[in-house]
């Protein structure tokens, strides 16, 4: 995990495992918490939470589109990714070996 705000790609790289540890939390903690344990304010709360780290995580996708020259296909992979569980863990192992390869 890559955990640092030095540049735009490492800002996005943070926020997109912050995005996915708020999704795992939320489909496997807060929602059963709601459904079978009857308190509906961690979901609430979670979901607020997860729903401001998604809206970071599309506006700095778009900054490092912009900024990196990212081809289209690679920004719909990335974005395809938050919608999966654990999919930006993958996506910031392979934007790490992306970047060792340079």
């Amino acid at each position: 995990m890559h955990f640092s705000f030095n540049t735009p790609l490492d800002r996005f790289r943070t926020v997109a495992i912050l995005e996915g540890i708020s999704y795992i939390i939320l489909l496997f903690i807060a929602m059963p918490l709601k459904r079978m344990g009857g308190i509906p304010e961690v979901q609430k709360y979670v979901g607020w939470a997860h729903g401001v780290l998604f809206i970071l995580f599309v506006a700095l996708l778009v900054q490092v589109w912009l900024k990196y020259n990212w081809s289209f296909g690679k920004v719909v992979m990335a974005f395809v990714a938050s919608l999966i569980p654990f999919g930006t863990f993958v996506l910031d192992k392979k934007i790490a070996n992306d970047e060792r390869r340079k």
